[in-house]
């Protein structure tokens, strides 16, 4: 079966943007007058929980669970998570680059008439505002599905978001690919019969990436050379389309 999709993770793989994250998360617990901070290797644990709210719930449950147990605790999280989006809007507006290599596969796809979609667990708000700032204010309407956490109930690695991704390419998991940068993303978009390409992040380095069709340090420009971790770059400097669906191939071959 030929490659007929892409279907993109946000977080990690257009951008390594976690530390904004981590940044306006403990930001906003600072505007809470809570004396929490999240510091990298909190924040490394805390990446197995996906979404920001379920994250820092389950944070809440941990250190302290009798304010879990209060009454508006579901608003509490809600509120400080408004705030957290809105300084991480903010971080995003002060400046951030996309990683090597998305914006050139974007483009491609594009010109290639090659349908894309994206699945994140990150707020719409986010994707949007991220995009605009790197791509420019029209890209979202160039891709044919964009699925982000408010559109499911169970968030990676539940390939929920990979379903609703699928839905709107009107494509079978198998005859698409997807990119990601963690262990919990590769794990949704197989859940969902989705082949993944993993481009590592700094938070993702150590996770266990078995059953990808390949892993590299970024998909790379010609100048910025990507390194392949799994799998062969086949003596080419970057991931371009036609690897993609080399790649891609091998594996619908092998099905």
């Amino acid at each position: 079966m030929a490659l007929q999709g892409l279907i993109w993770d946000v977080d990690g793989t257009l951008v390594d943007n976690e530390e904004h994250h981590r940044e306006a998360f403990n930001a906003a617990f600072t505007a809470a007058g809570l004396d929490w901070h999240w510091d990298r290797a909190t924040y490394q644990e805390l990446l197995g929980v996906t979404g920001g709210r379920e994250r820092i719930a389950h944070f809440v449950h941990a250190r302290d669970p009798e304010r879990a147990a209060r009454s508006g605790f579901d608003d509490f999280v809600r509120e400080l998570h408004a705030d957290k989006t809105r300084r991480y809007g903010a971080l995003l507006d002060a400046g951030v680059e996309l990683r090597p290599g998305v914006a050139r596969l974007i483009d491609a796809a594009l010109h290639a008439g090659l349908p894309q979609a994206i699945a994140t667990t990150t707020s719409r708000v986010n994707v949007e505002r991220l995009l605009a700032r790197t791509l420019g204010e029209q890209v979202l309407g160039r891709f044919a599905a964009v699925a982000t956490g408010e559109l499911v109930t169970a968030k990676k690695p539940a390939p929920d978001l990979y379903l609703v991704a699928l839905e709107g390419l009107g494509l079978a998991g198998g005859a698409c690919l997807a990119i990601e940068d963690t262990a919990l993303g590769l794990r949704a978009a197989r859940a969902a019969g989705v082949p993944v390409v993993i481009t590592v992040s700094r938070y993702s380095g150590d996770d266990d990436f078995s059953g990808a069709l390949a892993v590299v340090d970024s998909l790379g420009e010609v100048d910025a050379p990507a390194r392949a971790l799994s799998g062969s770059l086949r003596d080419k400097p970057c991931v371009d389309l036609k690897l993609l669906s080399d790649w891609h191939d091998e594996i619908s071959n092998f099905n």
